[in-house]
Order: structure tokens, then sequence, then C-alpha cells
């Protein structure tokens, strides 16, 4: 009899497994640990700064002054939901963007292997990388 009863538990626990794999499509897994940068990549913002806050609904980061080639970073790990998410809003001269800096579903793989989302904030638009290498623009300020 025992053994039946470890061997309904492991099919129980890969049951889960596969529906777990099912409700959580693109390869999330809660719990993982990311790190997010956003760079301030003006070639010439004069002495106006990259005014930049982030916050998600568990956390506020705060606001920081970026100047030219400055950058801010932060971790964060995965929610059991999938609905982890950080919110910035970027300021420069009369531009104002606010865009998703982390949105689980979106960057789950986009941001691997290294488990890095990194932002190139320039003159045109937001750039996005998961090496600091190659960098792809991702939307415009407007």
């Amino acid at each position: 009899m025992k053994i039946h009863n470890s061997i309904l538990l492991i099919l129980l626990v890969a049951l889960g497994i596969i529906i777990i794999s099912f409700i959580q499509p693109d390869q999330y897994i809660f719990g993982i640990e990311y790190e997010v940068r956003v760079i301030n990549g003006f070639s010439n913002n004069s002495s106006l700064p990259l005014v930049i806050w982030c916050s998600s609904e568990d956390s506020d980061l705060g606001g920081r002054a970026l100047q030219e080639g400055d950058d801010f970073s932060w971790r964060l790990k995965t929610n059991f939901w999938g609905t982890t998410n950080f919110l910035c809003t970027m300021k420069w001269e009369e531009k104002r963007k606010r865009f998703d800096a982390f949105k689980v579903r979106r960057d789950c793989r986009r941001c691997n292997p290294f488990r890095k989302c990194s932002w190139l904030v320039k003159e045109d638009g937001f750039y996005f990388s998961n090496d600091e290498v190659n960098w792809k623009k991702d939307f415009p300020w407007y």
C-alpha cells in the first residue's frame, strides 16, 4: 500500500508541473531574479539630466536625475502569479514617456541568458539589450 501511495504522489506532482507549465507559458518560473538597468545614452544633453522614476505594484524605487552616461539599476524577483511589472516615467526637456522597464510575460525570455534587461535612452528613443552589446530600438519617445 505504501508503494501505491508513493506512486500516486509522484503522479500528482508530475500532473501539477504539467498544469503549471500550461498556465504559465513562455518558460516562466516564479522567483527568478533579474537585473534591470536604464542608461542615459544621450550624446549631447547639455546640463539637463534625464529624470527617471520607477515603481511596481509592491515597491517604489524613487526618482533619479541621470547625467550623460549615468545609469540606474535594480534587481527584482518574479512573483508567483507572473504579474511582476516595473513602470518607469522618463522626462527630458519637454519629452515625457512612461514605459514598462520590466514586464514578466514579455521579458522572461528576452532578458535571457543573463537575466539582464538593459535600456539605453537616446534622443530618438529607447533601445533594449540583454547583453549591453547588441542594442535594438524598441520604441520612440512619442
